[in-house]
């Protein structure tokens, strides 16, 4: 069955208010990311009820193929804190043999990029404490700084919706992807119907500003929060332009009553 055509007036990007172009749109975010860095891990998991940890485990699940391969270069993208990018690496290790051990001291440490510097300051003082093998770089996931098909896996958790321009982006991780390399978009999407739809949207929209902007002091952010989930195309839509970007086999995962779903895919 065709999927639905995307709509094309919703597609574009993330447009935080006031924002008038794709170049404001991305200051707008980046700004908002590195105000609320100090106390972004808190609050995500406090305000995910730490389900946020369970997401990131089954994500890493799915890809468990690739991410088991020694020469595997992996790339968590939009990294924030890094939490993703711990969460492959801790997959990374959980063969538990001697061989997979010694196997594991070879490979490449997963990548995380991320373009507010706030944010990588913190992923790298975890990964300091976790002595997890995991490297992170300051990049725009819309110009990404490595050369074509670099990575056997890019993947992003709740990154992917806060970028100026999501063709791009699409765009842009099929670039550095080597064909038939995978690619994982795990992002918050808003029930559409049914009890769940409207205890997510009162919690979304009533509860977790107030909350989120009490405790990191950025009322703003935590009201983009929910006006970013609304905005973000629906799964299937995604999917339509992951197809378009050259993507195939995509694959549809609805967790937590369709409020978060991860979408794999292969690049052609």
């Amino acid at each position: 069955m065709a999927m639905p055509a995307p709509k094309l007036d919703k597609l574009p990007g993330t447009r935080p208010a006031g924002a008038r172009d794709e170049h404001e749109s991305a200051a707008r975010v980046r700004e908002m990311f590195t105000r609320i860095a100090p106390r972004y891990d808190f609050l995500n998991h406090f305000l995910s009820f730490s389900l946020d940890h369970l997401w990131r485990r089954r994500a890493a699940r799915r890809f468990a193929g690739v991410l088991r391969r020694p020469d595997a270069r992996i790339l968590d993208l939009c990294c924030g804190t890094g939490d993703l990018a711990f969460a492959f690496a801790k997959a990374r290790e959980a063969d538990g043999d001697a061989v997979a051990a010694e196997k594991s001291k070879r490979r490449a440490p997963v990548l995380g990029a991320d373009f507010a510097e706030a944010m990588l300051i913190r992923a790298r003082d975890k990964a300091i404490r976790t002595h997890r093998a995991v490297a992170f770089a300051a990049a725009d996931a819309l110009q990404l700084p490595f050369p074509d098909a670099s990575f056997d896996l890019v993947a992003t958790a709740f990154g992917f919706r806060n970028l100026a321009n999501y063709e791009g982006g699409l765009r842009e991780i099929a670039r550095v992807l080597k064909p038939g390399g995978q690619a994982g978009i795990l992002e918050f999407s808003e029930p559409s119907e049914g009890l769940m739809a409207g205890l997510f949207r009162f919690y979304f929209q009533r509860i977790l500003p107030r909350i989120g902007g009490a405790i990191s002091g950025n009322r703003e952010a935590y009201s983009y929060l929910p006006g970013s989930v609304a905005k973000f195309p629906s799964p299937e839509e995604l999917s339509a332009l992951m197809g378009e970007a050259g993507f195939v086999d995509i694959q549809i995962a609805y967790w937590n009553f369709r409020s978060v779903i991860l979408h794999s895919a292969v690049r052609h």
